[in-house]
């Protein structure tokens, strides 16, 4: 039985249990209920909060949004109202003009057609008298006709006749005064030109180009190159051609001739001597003849260099060294030398960029002043003289065309003449070139342009081509097409009276008429 008891009781416990279980249970869930109850409530709360804070702001930002698109609209309406306004006014000028325009030309038109009614009575007067006129012309006509006894065809040609007779006789006997004149002042003229060529021409470096300085250890040399009697100067200027000079220059002597290479010749024989110290004329002789041939040595190592410098192969050994010989004449102080290899790489450099064959442009530039090393010693330009060299040993009709026409003697054949031509202008004219100060240089273009500007009718002048030529710039309401001829003559004969300057001036005149108008 216990066991039976045991076991209710214990279900019994068990049930006990369990329904004060499920009392707690329910009291701790009502609790739970509760606080989700507040806690719902609260977040409800709390979003109709934000929610009322979300629509606020929304409503403010709206707001502003509206504010910046009435007040843009407002902008943007008033610079249109303004525009339209600057248009209406622009509008109302423009059609008072216009007015204005018309009543000038109603004006006008009135004027025109009083003037018409005018004319028209004078003329009307006018060709009542022009039709009497000829009637009495007619009317003496006939009668002079009757008292000459011929038509008036008759006298119109024998008048013409005499007329032409008379012409021809004044025309022929002012032909014979003119060239009688000219041939009695041809001569004086010539002695002029030349004379005044010479003063222009002349310059310091005349002589610097004469002369060449020997430098001696004492002034006891000079007496042994003089020699006995002086037989050991006679001797040497004998064998060199060259005038040898001993004064008082202290520890020099100089060395006078026009011939370069002699010259040279001269001073590099002298230098032996003095060095050797034997000075008698076997010896003189001797020296001589050696310095003659290195001579020749140097002068074709000269030409070979410079066909190498500028890149011009296959010439004839002959023109190298004429070349070389080109290196000891100058031109206006110019090494003539240097000069043929300046206007060789300007010609090489212009052919290129042009697409022209630039070794053909290379070697018509380093010939084209091949002439002068031998225009001393032959009659003629050195233009046809290094034609007439050139051309013996093959060389193309370009590089030929080119030396011939660099100073225009002959016309320009090809492109090549005219890179030639150029480039010899350039090489020469720039400034430091020729032996004349920049200060000199400057001064005598300044001088050239104010001798122009201050002839009547002269807008402006331009020294152009380092001085070679003047442009002057006619004022064309001052000055007509005849006037700009003479002008260019006045301006001549003024540069040749009172400016110094070397070879010729070119005095060019421009007049031009401009007609502007403004479309608006």
């Amino acid at each position: 039985m216990e066991p039976t008891y045991l076991i209710i009781g214990g279900v019994l416990a068990v049930i006990v249990a369990f329904v004060i279980g499920m009392i707690i249970s329910r009291r701790s869930g009502e609790k739970k209920m509760a606080r989700a109850e507040e806690l719902a409530s609260k977040i409800i709360s709390d979003a109709e909060k934000s929610a009322a804070i979300k629509k606020k702001e929304a409503n403010l930002e709206a707001k502003d949004h509206w504010l910046k698109e009435k007040s843009k609209f407002e902008r943007e309406t008033s610079n249109k109202r303004t525009e339209i306004q600057r248009l209406e006014s622009r509008l109302r000028d423009k059609e008072q003009a216009l007015n204005r325009k018309v009543d000038i030309l109603n004006l006008k038109e009135k004027d025109i057609v009083s003037r018409d009614k005018t004319l028209s009575t004078k003329e009307r007067a006018t060709l009542h008298k022009e039709q009497q006129l000829d009637a009495l012309i007619a009317d003496q006509n006939a009668q002079l006709e009757k008292v000459a006894g011929m038509t008036s065809e008759e006298a119109k040609k024998i008048l013409m006749e005499n007329l032409e007779a008379e012409a021809r006789r004044d025309a022929a006997k002012l032909i014979k005064d003119i060239k009688e004149q000219a041939e009695r002042d041809a001569q004086k003229e010539a002695k002029n030109i030349i004379i005044q060529a010479i003063q222009r021409c002349a310059a310091d470096y005349t002589m610097e180009s004469c002369v060449s300085v020997v430098n001696i250890p004492t002034d006891e040399m000079k007496g042994r190159i003089i020699g006995r009697e002086g037989r050991n100067i006679r001797s040497f200027e004998t064998a060199t051609g060259i005038d040898v000079i001993v004064d008082d220059t202290p520890e020099a002597i100089i060395l006078s001739g026009y011939d370069p290479i002699r010259r040279e010749v001269a001073r590099i024989a002298m230098e032996k001597l003095i060095m050797d110290g034997r000075i008698h004329p076997s010896r003189i002789e001797e020296v001589v003849g050696k310095a003659e041939k290195e001579m020749d040595v140097i002068i074709r190592e000269i030409g070979e260099q410079a066909c190498f410098d500028v890149g011009v192969h296959g010439i004839n050994p002959e023109i190298v060294n004429l070349l070389g010989k080109l290196n000891f004449r100058t031109s206006y102080g110019q090494n003539v030398l240097q000069h043929s290899k300046e206007v060789s790489f300007l010609c090489g450099i212009m052919a290129a960029e042009l697409g022209l064959d630039a070794n053909i442009a290379k070697r018509a530039g380093l010939l084209h002043d091949i002439g002068k090393a031998i225009d001393r010693e032959t009659e003629g330009t050195h233009t046809q003289l290094g034609v007439d060299f050139v051309s013996k040993f093959n060389e193309p009709a370009t590089v030929l065309n080119a030396i011939a026409s660099h100073h225009e003697d002959v016309p320009m054949e090809t492109p090549y003449s005219v890179l030639v031509q150029s480039s010899d202008a350039v090489s020469g004219a720039r400034p430091g070139a020729r032996r004349e100060t920049l200060e000199g240089y400057v001064k005598r273009l300044e001088k050239l342009e104010e001798m122009a500007d201050s002839f009547s009718g002269v807008g402006k002048a331009y020294a152009i081509q380092a001085g070679r030529e003047i442009r002057v710039i006619a004022e064309s309401d001052r000055i007509d097409d005849v006037g700009c001829v003479q002008l260019a003559s006045d301006i001549a004969r003024k540069i040749e009276s009172e400016l110094e300057y070397p070879g010729q001036i070119r005095v060019t005149v421009i007049r031009e008429t401009r007609s502007i108008e403004y479309a608006k």
